[in-house]
């Protein structure tokens, strides 16, 4: 099957009955909690906000010998707010900061947390492409809860450590473009593979699969971040990720098994 039909193959199982009513839970669960995250964070934004020192300091020349008045004040609770808002330069620069900053913060912790929802879903959806399309294909798998668990714990360390470690590169124009998007790509990547081959093959498979196919892997998992990036659109496309990918896993199964 070319990769062609394996899209069109994967849109059409997509706009099945069931497998949009798989998709609605992501969406539903993933609004919901970034909702409540971008309230908490907002909230916390807000009260650190509320309190701030102002000190200045003019020097004035008194006959011929300079004298420094200092000036220190407190603002508190609403009153850094109003100090901000009331020049509308300070003003327009406050509101720019909280949208960019909230919606790009919304976007990343979006993609976070709908990989982790579909990995409790992707065993079902792979299920009902099994029925569909691979019957004569025995879906084996490898994993268990706590053997996934710690794998999440660990690409999500692993991912951290990368944010830290990438730090100098955020201050460069463009490169801080794909610094940023490299510990968050890793972790969807990883999971997303996971998810997907832990179901379907053994351990042996998927070691053939990654040799064999490592980098056509890789560039689907690529081209599937990128288009997590658009918003609203990873609460929508999880499952058709699971499904493509599912596609793909199948078939290289079936390969190596030459069924």
């Amino acid at each position: 099957m070319s990769e062609k039909d394996i899209l069109l193959q994967s849109i059409k199982d997509f706009l099945t009955p069931k497998m949009l009513k798989y998709a609605l839970l992501p969406f539903i669960i993933s609004i919901i909690v970034m909702y409540i995250l971008f309230f908490v964070a907002a909230g916390i934004g807000v009260e650190q906000l509320g309190t701030m020192h102002v000190e200045s300091s003019q020097t004035t020349m008194q006959n011929g010998i300079p004298h420094t008045e200092t000036l220190e004040a407190e603002l508190e609770g609403s009153a850094i707010m109003k100090f901000l808002m009331s020049y509308t330069i300070t003003s327009w620069l406050a509101t720019f900061f909280i949208y960019i900053i909230g919606g790009f913060l919304t976007i990343y912790l979006s993609i976070f947390v709908a990989i982790i929802i579909i990995g409790f879903l992707t065993p079902f959806v792979l299920k009902e492409l099994h029925l569909r399309h691979y019957r004569d294909i025995e879906m084996v798998g490898y994993s268990n809860p706590i053997h996934a668990i710690f794998l999440a714990i660990k690409y999500s360390a692993i991912m951290i450590l990368l944010f830290f470690l990438l730090i100098p590169f955020y201050f460069i124009p463009l490169v801080n473009i794909v610094a940023i998007n490299i510990p968050l790509y890793y972790f969807f990547h990883k999971m997303l593979t996971f998810d997907v081959s832990s179901s379907i093959c053994t351990k042996e498979e998927v070691k053939q699969i990654e040799f064999f196919n490592k980098n056509n892997i890789r560039v689907k998992t690529l081209l599937l971040y990128l288009v997590s990036l658009v918003p609203f659109a990873i609460f929508f496309g999880a499952i058709f990720f699971v499904i493509y990918l599912g596609h793909t896993y199948f078939l290289e199964v079936k390969k190596i098994r030459n069924i």
